[in-house]
């Protein structure tokens, strides 16, 4: 199956920058899902994901599907992520097909979703603006659909995974088959620079408070969200990597799509941390973090 939906090149940076700008971070749990023992540290040897996977039911557990809500002071409101779409709370199958269901267990309430999320902050889902992907797997592109008027900022190498690619690599093409505004970023185009001890990044807004960093390795087009806040900062790594410890021991998860790439990508994170000891990593499946994290950041 072929997607009728395309994606332009981003021009960026997007309107409503402001000088020395920081914004205010809400991480929002949306789902949890159920994973093998090794989603965080993939066996070593002869077939890693078939073993991976092959742990009993029994010993899976539950593991956050996190989102985020952004304040900019000029550019309004934006998401990180779109999380799962509510209908999954009741029955999968319509949003992820038959076979997404039949492997992805979820536990998730109606209210949990993005949109029913906002509703909770007295924030209707049409005032979202934008919304940034760190990548395009169903579990974090599902809930997209409910915030039509959005533009989705993407990487282009991701677009085209997500395009082509099919379940076995983590997608579903009529997730992202909406004629909606998506701006596909190029990290080898113009105004791409290092920044800390990312080797690509680009500036969102132009004003330093939202940059874009290039982390693949899980996905083909991965990308990381460093946020500026009033103190310090804060990086929404999505699933560059499984965990902090991750991180912190630079060990492999279980599912990536390129081990080089993914290894690269933790070695940036890890020297980050390293220079920037104040600043929080979240990753949007750290079962030990999520319950730790404030419910904003500023």
């Amino acid at each position: 199956m072929r997607v009728a939906a395309e994606a332009r090149p981003a021009e960026l940076p997007l309107p409503g920058g402001v000088p020395g700008a920081t914004v205010r971070v809400h991480p929002l749990l949306t789902a949890e899902a159920l994973a093998p023992p090794a989603f965080a540290a993939r066996p070593t040897g002869r077939l890693p994901l078939l073993r991976g996977l092959a742990a009993r039911r029994s010993r899976w557990t539950w593991l956050p599907i996190g989102a985020f809500l952004v304040e900019h002071p000029g550019a309004g409101l934006l998401l990180v992520d779109a999380g799962l779409h509510s209908s999954v709370a009741t029955d999968p199958r319509p949003n992820l097909g038959r076979r997404h269901k039949a492997t992805l267990r979820v536990r998730m309430e109606p209210d949990q979703s993005i949109t029913g999320q906002l509703r909770a902050r007295g924030v209707e889902p049409t005032a979202v603006d934008a919304v940034v992907m760190t990548h395009l797997h169903y579990d974090h592109a599902s809930g997209l659909a409910e915030l039509p008027d959005a533009t989705y900022v993407v990487d282009r190498r991701e677009w085209a995974a997500a395009t082509s690619r099919g379940f076995t690599s983590g997608y579903r093409k009529r997730l992202v088959d909406h004629a909606f505004d998506w701006r596909a970023v190029d990290f080898d185009g113009p105004g791409v620079e290092a920044f800390a001890t990312f080797g690509r990044s680009l500036d969102l807004f132009g004003d330093g408070a939202l940059r874009l960093v290039s982390t693949p390795g899980h996905s083909p087009g991965h990308i990381s969200v460093v946020a500026r806040l009033s103190e310090g900062e804060l990086v929404l790594a999505g699933d560059a990597a499984p965990s902090l410890a991750n991180i912190e021991e630079q060990r492999l998860g279980l599912l990536f799509d390129d081990e080089h790439l993914f290894r690269r990508s933790l070695r940036e994170l890890h020297r980050y941390l390293a220079a920037t000891p104040d600043a929080l990593v979240i990753c949007s499946h750290d079962a030990d973090l999520w319950p730790t994290l404030d419910t904003v950041y500023a």
